[in-house]
């Protein structure tokens, strides 16, 4: 058994909290995950500079794994080495930019039109 490090959090309350908070996350090899897709290489290039920017922001920087139609971010606390609060925190964050969808808010804005020459991820549904 490994010694617990102080701040991480346990394999069990890590699986509750994503099943509660970022159902689409999962985890995976002590890190927490999720993969994106995207509509083509643009898409791609957009999620990976979108969570660049907020890992930069936050100065928490997950492992990131692209292809043409799929961006995969991996987080966990290198320092704490294992799951932390921050994770937790930069997980929302991103899940909140990258997942947003205006159209859906009601607030004017109309979003990215569903032309398929304009898409550039492929939201959940």
């Amino acid at each position: 058994m490994t010694e617990r490090r102080e701040g991480v959090l346990d394999e069990a309350t890590v699986e509750a909290r994503l099943k509660a908070e970022l159902p689409a996350w999962r985890l995976e090899d002590g890190w927490i995950r999720r993969t994106y897709k995207t509509a083509g290489w643009k898409g791609t290039l957009m999620v990976i500079n979108t969570v660049g920017h907020l890992a930069e922001a936050a100065w928490h920087h997950p492992d990131i794994t692209a292809s043409y139609a799929w961006v995969e971010v991996r987080l966990m606390n290198h320092a704490a080495k294992g799951i932390t609060e921050k994770d937790f925190a930069l997980a929302r964050k991103i899940e909140e930019v990258v997942s947003w969808q205006p159209a859906l808010e009601g607030q004017g804005l109309e979003g990215t039109p569903t032309d398929p020459r304009f898409a550039y991820i492929k939201y959940d549904k």
